[in-house]
């Protein structure tokens, strides 16, 4: 997992690369053709249940509310480090000691060789398509071909969610006569200015890892709408990242660097390093995730503020926590009836508080004054306009590579718009088509 170093606790959608035994899923018990049941079964019920130590503390608080609602149903957890997880779950799911429901954040070969069961049925009897934003439940769809997500059936439940936007410093955006956040690009780029001419530092960045690709990303995708960069991002037939919000992204970004608006120590910096700089005052905006909030508000405090990245469409980047229900379970009805518990106000309270948006906004329930109270604003504003995209660079399974060398690149003055745009596409379509 690329981003594995600065998501720490947040899960990828991606295509991966590991694969069981060839025919693992083949001898899996036959899905039923019929209605599913919703519900806890009346009979006693003893379930398994794997995740990563970075999702566990959340989803063992909600295994336990779970448990107190339903004293017939035992759910037993096991952990497994986050390094060996993606090697191991398929094995896990295709072995005879199977768990019956898991974190899922690798659904290619998993769903191609049929070890995890389609729970589009569930989804339809519980309306999961109307408890879910559509960008939100979509992330865990997989097309027939097992490669183009975003479209087909559903794979897996979401229980909480990252969050990309724009950190800034409420303190430096006074004194720069700034009174609110920006709501165009315009408004941002003459934020930016008054920034550099006031001698401070416009856009904290590190870019050692790639992450000049998050505000290309919001830029563009806030141009376009989220509807239309998500096709990429799933890597749907047709798309492409040579549209009209993309290219004049990676035109800005570009010159942002020329006009020196953003670090010259970039390239070189990564992404905890600029966090902590922006956290000790270096910086007026700064993109990055959710799971940054505690160390931003513990060094900035009522200082430290949050928006959704200015534009035509209110969009985020993000991606979610997610469970799936193995083909080999024998009590999927009773799985299932867990994951519909993924988005009860218990359960989320429990995301929320491990640092996720929850999937009940009702439970997001922040202290006054802190930056998570803007970062719960932006995550409303957000589900309302259906506006989370998965990140770019989880596009393809080499995608973030490409995108460091290429956000380097560009911030170096050693390519330009064309050229970036052409290396990414080719990239895409050398999975993709």
């Amino acid at each position: 997992m690329k981003l594995r170093t600065m998501l720490a606790g947040t899960v990828f959608v991606v295509l991966s690369a590991t694969s069981c035994a060839p025919g693992a899923g083949s001898d899996a018990p036959a899905e039923s053709a019929g209605p599913v049941k919703t519900g806890v079964p009346k009979d006693n019920v003893s379930l398994t249940l794997v995740s990563t130590p970075e999702s566990g503390a959340a989803v063992k608080t909600i295994i336990e509310a779970f448990e107190a609602k339903h004293p017939n149903v035992q759910i037993a957890y096991q952990d497994t480090n986050y390094d060996d997880y993606n090697k191991s779950l398929n094995l896990s799911l295709s072995s005879d000691q199977s768990p019956d429901i898991a974190l899922l954040n690798s659904v290619g070969t998993t769903v191609k060789d049929k070890l995890v069961r389609d729970l589009s049925p569930y989804a339809k009897a519980y309306g999961w398509d109307t408890t879910y934003a559509s960008t939100q439940l979509n992330q865990w769809r997989v097309a027939a071909d097992g490669s183009t997500l975003g479209e087909g059936q559903l794979y897996a439940a979401p229980a909480g969610f990252s969050l990309v936007g724009v950190y800034y410093n409420k303190a430096k955006a006074a004194e720069l006569g700034i009174s609110k956040p920006p709501t165009t690009i315009e408004e941002f780029e003459a934020a930016l200015a008054k920034a550099k001419k006031a001698g401070e530092t416009p856009l904290q960045l590190g870019n050692a890892e790639g992450h000049a690709s998050f505000p290309i990303q919001l830029a563009g995708q806030s141009a376009d709408g989220a509807e239309a960069a998500a096709k990429w991002t799933f890597g749907q037939k047709g798309a492409t990242f040579d549209t009209a919000g993309n290219r004049a992204a990676v035109t800005k970004v570009g010159e942002w660097a020329k006009k020196g608006y953003l670090p010259k120590s970039a390239n070189g910096t990564d992404l905890q390093s600029a966090t902590d700089k922006f956290s000790k005052g270096e910086g007026l905006f700064f993109v990055d995730g959710n799971w940054d909030a505690a160390k931003i508000g513990a060094k900035l405090g009522k200082d430290a503020g949050f928006f959704t990245f200015p534009g035509e469409h209110a969009t985020a980047i993000g991606t979610s926590v997610a469970y799936a229900v193995s083909s080999r379970s024998e009590h999927p009805d009773a799985a299932a009836a867990f994951l519909d518990f993924l988005h009860s106000p218990e359960a989320s309270a429990a995301q929320f508080k491990a640092g996720f948006m929850p999937a009940d906004i009702k439970a997001a329930k922040p202290e006054k004054g802190t930056v998570m109270t803007d970062i719960v604003a932006a995550w409303a504003k957000v589900n309302a306009e259906n506006g989370l995209v998965g990140f770019n660079n989880n596009a393809t399974a080499t995608m973030n590579d490409k995108l460091t060398a290429g956000t380097q690149e560009l911030l170096a003055g050693k390519t330009d718009t064309a050229g970036f745009i052409k290396a990414i596409q080719d990239e895409w379509a050398a999975t993709h088509g």
